[in-house]
């Protein structure tokens, strides 16, 4: 289909821009003729063991108001080619595609104005940016697009008053149902999983509560229900309650909680009352996993709420996606932080509306999925969609206005589950067998329970005794009925065939004292290269750096292939509710502002490299 008149002018214009700067990553540009299928992909079978599945659950497409008014013109149907290993065009017109094809994945489009931009620049030749293109270098015409347009869309009301038209609900219902149809199309049981979903953009004063809603089966409501019914989570989750007594399942996935200032893992409710048992266990049923690591950052944990954690300050993003752009409040923003308040509030009322599972998931809003630090594209074609944009040389951006410059290429939700199915991987989620990655396809499993042989690790069977004699990420290990002190941890992870070797293996421990008041401690458990753990304070020397910076190149001449250990907590107590989850860290490699750094020809900003990770959901303990 032949681009609006409105997008060529505006690639074209940007292009000249682009071109002037000598930006290397414009090229080569989207030939059609040249674009490759995605491959053949053979059946995976099914195993009552489980196996892990790789996707993203979390992509948006020219359907999305925000995608589309930044030059995204991608359609559900490109999004699947590319997440089934095809190439498609980039929103700036050069092609993409991944190094290897996923397993699953979702069309989030945002159901707020679904539809609604593209097709008023369609079909009405609407041209919201005709006034600022007529005058002015490229440059300024780009800097003026994105000051009049973008930072216009930044508040509920302007949106409203952009694209909240009367009279265009059928075009909303059109797009919904060409979602449902596309993902129809592209689900293959045993070779690739769609799941039908969009997303609920509730973002109050700015403070970020958006959830994706993803439906087991081809059962789905007319319409997606949206912030524009109701800003407020609970009145989410009573839409999907009632969508269930129609015979529909799904579950709702919180991200961002980074940027919510507070909110998304509040200790009230969203109008400042109490909780209470009925909101945890609405909650719980809704939201059993949290999407923690995206292209807008990690939201594990932060160095205010855990200063003890070395690694804590990991792709720190904490700028509210408000105009002003002030610091998001750490507290009740943070994965591990909600943890801890569920514990607090499992001691003092008796409920825990907090025992959630965690995934990773892109946001990209290319119609793909963006988490390769060597072929990160960014998320919105107009505002990162370069080399030179991201590293600010081809827009004059003010710090505080150019976020994308603090963007991440993240993250991938890995999940256990016997085959590749809609019912078997939403089941898997469901019980919370599911941990997230910043992109890397790690191999992590992680294990509990009292009965484990000092050798399991060795044992030819060791997945079938580690699930008959314990449970696995995500489930509650209940206490032993003998005190035989603390149960023991069986945890192993394999580097991903294509990327660095391992570093450690740390599990994090949050428990809550007799008091109420809830702690935390990281442990290192395993350590590559025959490197020893301090017994007595549990530390661990750094694994080594070999990435060169100029050449954004390493070498995995560092590190180990694979870590396994069993492990029993030494300050274990057997009266304490706690949670405990594993983290496996890589040996540092190049971040992508390196690799963008070599394309451009420019010194590297800090930091030049990153340990990617895999951070899988929790166990918790469940006190006598």
């Amino acid at each position: 289909m032949t681009k609006p008149l409105i997008a060529v002018v505006l690639m074209s214009t940007f292009l000249s821009a682009c071109d002037t700067l000598d930006d290397p990553s414009l090229n080569p540009v989207f030939d059609a003729s040249q674009a490759e299928a995605p491959p053949s992909k053979p059946l995976a079978s099914f195993n009552k063991q489980r196996q892990v599945f790789w996707g993203d659950l979390h992509i948006h497409t020219g359907l999305s108001y925000d995608a589309y008014t930044t030059g995204v013109r991608t359609l559900p149907d490109d999004a699947y080619r590319f997440m089934k290993g095809g190439t498609i065009e980039h929103g700036m017109g050069y092609p993409i595609k991944m190094s290897r094809p996923l397993d699953f994945g979702a069309v989030t489009d945002h159901s707020e104005y679904l539809g609604v931009p593209r097709h008023l620049d369609q079909s009405k030749g609407v041209n919201q940016l005709r006034a600022v293109m007529e005058t002015g270098s490229p440059l300024k015409i780009t800097w003026n697009y994105l000051s009049t347009i973008v930072m216009k869309m930044s508040s509920v009301e302007k949106r409203e008053e952009a694209f909240g038209l009367p009279g265009l609900e059928s075009v909303s219902l059109e797009a919904w149902q060409h979602i449902i149809d596309t993902a129809e199309r592209h689900n293959d049981p045993g070779r690739f999983t769609a799941f039908i979903g969009y997303e609920w953009t509730s973002m109050p004063n700015g403070d970020n509560l958006h959830r994706n809603v993803i439906y087991k089966t081809s059962l789905v409501p007319e319409f997606p229900f949206s912030s524009r019914d109701s800003d407020n989570p609970e009145d989410l989750w009573d839409a999907l309650d009632k969508q269930r007594e129609q015979g529909m399942s799904m579950i709702s996935i919180p991200h961002n909680g980074n940027v919510s200032n507070g909110l998304m893992y509040s200790n009230v409710m969203f109008d400042g009352g109490a909780l209470s048992a009925d909101y945890a266990e609405q909650r719980l049923f809704n939201e059993p996993i949290s999407e923690i690591l995206q292209v807008k950052g990690g939201s594990e944990t932060h160095p205010i709420l855990s200063s003890n954690d070395e690694f804590a300050d990991f792709e720190i993003y904490d700028q509210r996606l408000s105009a002003d752009g002030d610091v998001s409040q750490p507290k009740g923003s943070y994965a591990r932080d909600a943890l801890r308040t569920g514990l607090e509030l499992s001691h003092s009322e008796g409920f825990n509306p907090y025992q959630f599972g965690v995934i990773g998931s892109s946001d990209s809003h290319n119609s793909s999925s963006s988490v390769e630090e060597n072929n990160f594209h960014g998320k919105l074609p107009m505002m990162d969609g370069t080399a030179g944009l991201r590293a600010g040389k081809a827009l004059l951006m003010s710090e505080r206005i150019n976020r994308a410059k603090r963007w991440s290429a993240m993250g991938l939700a890995g999940v256990w589950a016997e085959e590749n199915t809609r019912d078997s991987l939403f089941e898997a989620m469901r019980r919370k067998e599911t941990y997230a990655t910043s992109g890397p396809r790690i191999s992590l499993r992680f294990f509990a329970g009292w009965q484990y042989p000092d050798n399991l690790l060795e044992q030819d069977d060791l997945v079938e005794q580690a699930y008959q004699h314990g449970v696995p990420m995500g489930a509650e290990l209940q206490a032993s009925a003998k005190d035989q002190g603390s149960p023991v941890f069986a945890v192993w992870a394999v580097k991903d065939p294509q990327g660095a070797n391992l570093d450690r293996i740390q599990i994090i421990k949050g428990w809550v004292d007799s008091e109420g008041l809830s702690h935390e401690q990281v442990y290192n458990v395993a350590a590559s290269d025959g490197r020893v753990i301090n017994p007595i304070v549990g530390q661990l020397e750094p694994v080594g750096n070999t990435v060169d910076a100029a050449t954004a190149t390493y070498s995995n001449s560092i590190g180990d292939g694979q870590l396994a250990v069993l492990w029993q907590d030494p300050s274990f107590d057997a009266s304490q509710q706690a949670f405990y989850y594993a983290r496996v860290l890589e040996i540092p490699t190049p971040r992508y502002s390196t690799f963008d750094a070599k394309t451009l020809g420019i010194q590297p900003s800090d930091p030049v490299s990153i340990q990617e990770r895999a951070i899988s959901s929790a166990i918790w303990y469940s006190a006598k």
